[in-house]
């Protein structure tokens, strides 16, 4: 493994970067004007993400982006307002305080917390924090507690894309294995079932960490489903820091009694979809994205490939 790449975007803007009429609409909702904005690590979005001191001593997170700039971003923003709006009071993640929408600016606006993303590589307490937050979020959102309609697919699969646009393999391995990985992949469905709301994110660059809380950010993802999904995410990003997940998952309440295959129908199809995203990637998309996709879906590989030949090196 080659350890975790860089975990921000690349264009990402500055506050002072946003257009005038809107952040005199977000310090409108606000109630106070901005005295000051930090632009924050984590995560790939497009657009400002800053904390925000207010005039009157309070403060806030923004995220905004525009829909003719970056018009993916705006409507993931505009998901995850959805969502944010509707998930229970005891999820840990940060309060959405307010949301501003003109048509072509997306943005929303949350509660300052004053926290850092957990240290990579990973430090053993802070991931068995997580992993611990990672079953008390699944057992407060089981059952999903949002419709459907509002959430987004599961961001699984590509196997079969792959194979149909015959481009060149992630690997040898993977070329090699590319009838068994469709084969994992098209099965994978009655493994991914369930009624768990899921991140469907849940990277280190998703993650703030307080003296006393564990907290999950950025929510656009989230979909309903097996609640053993998020844990793997996480547990197969966790290589890069050269740490073996199998122990973890043998250990882990989500996914100590799943049955072999649950775990390699999702590591086949995160791989897949990671996979196919990078491979897809035109020459104007962001590399620091592409390195990550590439990064993340090559390690849930490299598991994948591990416990097919028995744990072999």
């Amino acid at each position: 493994m080659t350890g975790m790449p860089h975990a921000t975007g690349g264009r990402r803007i500055t506050w002072a970067e946003v257009p005038a009429e809107v952040r005199t609409a977000i310090e409108k909702l606000l109630g106070s004007k901005v005295a000051g904005a930090a632009g924050q690590p984590g995560g790939f979005s497009e657009g400002v993400a800053a904390r925000l001191r207010l005039a009157d001593g309070g403060r806030a997170f923004v995220k905004a982006a525009s829909s003719l700039v970056a018009p993916g971003v705006a409507q993931f923003h505009r998901r995850e307002i959805e969502v944010s709006r509707r998930l229970p009071a005891g999820v840990p993640a940060p309060r959405l305080l307010h949301a501003h929408d003109d048509g072509t600016w997306v943005a929303l606006v949350f509660e300052d917390v004053e926290g850092r993303l957990p240290a990579q590589p990973w430090v053993r307490d802070e991931l068995d924090r997580v992993l611990a937050a990672a079953t008390g979020l699944a057992r407060v959102l089981t059952p999903s507690p949002i419709d459907p309609a509002v959430l987004a697919r599961p961001r699984l699969g590509g196997w079969r894309a792959l194979a149909d646009e015959g481009g060149a393999m992630p690997s040898r391995w993977a070329g090699d294995h590319l009838d068994e990985l469709v084969a994992l992949e098209e099965a994978a469905a009655p493994y991914l079932a369930g009624e768990t709301l899921l991140h469907g994110d849940l990277y280190p660059f998703n993650i703030m960490l307080t003296p006393d809380r564990v907290l999950v950010v950025d929510w656009p993802h989230a979909w309903a489903g097996a609640a053993h999904c998020d844990v793997l995410t996480l547990l197969s990003s966790a290589s890069l820091s050269g740490v073996d997940p199998q122990p973890f998952a043998q250990r882990h309440p989500l996914t100590r009694d799943l049955p072999p295959e649950a775990i390699d129908a999702f590591l086949a199809t995160h791989a897949g979809f990671l996979l196919r995203l990078a491979a897809g990637a035109g020459p104007g998309a962001d590399r620091h994205l592409i390195d990550m996709a590439t990064a993340l879906g090559k390690a849930s590989l490299h598991w994948l490939r591990r416990r097919l030949a028995g744990f072999a090196p």
